[in-house]
């Protein structure tokens, strides 16, 4: 197991968001989470920006297509937009990008609360195993992990980023 430096990366979201929206001429957008780590993540983000609008807050449970399979959490918490979405240009802010499911239900809720101008996907860390078409637009890293090993953002305080290998069996001689 080793650890990645969140700083570092946080560093580098930061950068590549405020480069983006210089770029895009958006001088006011709403910064989204998905909780958990996502949100824990984009607190760092809106604090560093230094964004007027509050954070907006997401629990996409309700929303993954894998709802039955993956049941719900016993402390699932509910959705927080403090304004409307509607017309506005969206950060939404995941911990780790791999299959694009999770984003895919973040932007089902988003759409039930309103027509975003713009959606900018930021995620801290950017991994292979993508079943659905969706890129960020900024992300700290982008690790070549195996299909077997994993990737977890721990916090809130500090936030770690701790890679996991699953453990192999022993080999029998």
């Amino acid at each position: 197991m080793s650890h990645l430096n969140v700083a570092e990366l946080l560093k580098t979201v930061t950068a590549g968001v405020k480069r983006h929206l210089q770029q895009s001429g958006i001088d006011d957008p709403l910064m989204i989470g998905i909780h958990t780590g996502g949100v824990w993540v984009a607190k760092q983000l809106h604090r560093e920006l230094g964004l007027e609008e509050p954070l907006g807050t997401l629990n996409i449970s309700f929303y993954r297509d894998d709802f039955s399979h993956i049941g719900v959490h016993p402390q699932v918490k509910p959705s927080r937009l403090p304004v409307t979405v509607e017309n506005r240009h969206i950060i939404l802010v995941d911990d780790v990008l791999q299959t694009g499911r999770t984003i895919r239900a973040a932007l089902n809720e988003i759409f039930d609360y309103g027509r975003p101008a713009s959606v900018t996907l930021v995620v801290l860390v950017d991994r292979p195993g993508r079943e659905l078409p969706i890129e960020p637009t900024v992300s700290g890293a982008h690790l070549e992990l195996d299909a077997h090993q994993q990737i977890k953002l721990e916090g809130p305080d500090p936030l770690r980023l701790t890679l996991i290998e699953p453990e192999r069996p022993m080999e029998q001689g």
